[in-house]
């Protein structure tokens, strides 16, 4: 694998994580909203946390998509499941939540699981120098 596909993992991993906790962080500051009030909606987007949380998700998107053109879902969602475990990190020490010690554990297990699916086999197929870009197969 090469570093422009672990970078593209680590964009993945960290834009999930800090997209939610930007959203958190923005909407604990509003306080709540309601589907039946559009105009409540709309102004919780434009807030800073809220807006930066949605770009940030997009990225995370773009990227996932990204990483899923190239590797096998098995391959890349262990590796975007670490974002989790950076989420609690910052719910904890950013956002002040409290995190019980069930959930630490579901943290060391979720840690735990990905360091077993990183040393099992890759069914990702390897780069090959005669696969054909996609826009000369349609030609």
């Amino acid at each position: 694998m090469t570093l422009r596909r672990y970078l593209v993992l680590g964009i993945v991993t960290l834009t999930s994580s800090c997209g939610d906790t930007f959203l958190a962080k923005g909407m604990q500051e509003l306080g709540p909203v309601s589907l039946h009030q559009p105009a409540q909606l709309i102004h919780a987007v434009l807030t800073p946390w809220v807006g930066a949380g949605i770009v940030l998700l997009i990225g995370f998107f773009a990227s996932y998509l990204t990483a899923l053109s190239w590797a096998d879902l098995t391959y890349v969602l262990p590796a975007s499941s670490l974002g989790y475990v950076i989420m609690t990190l910052l719910a904890r020490f950013w956002l002040h939540e409290h995190v019980s010690p069930l959930r630490w554990l579901g943290v060391v297990f979720i840690t735990a699981g990905v360091g077993f699916v990183t040393r099992g086999p890759s069914y990702t197929a390897p780069e090959t120098a005669d696969v054909k870009p996609a826009e000369e197969v349609r030609s």
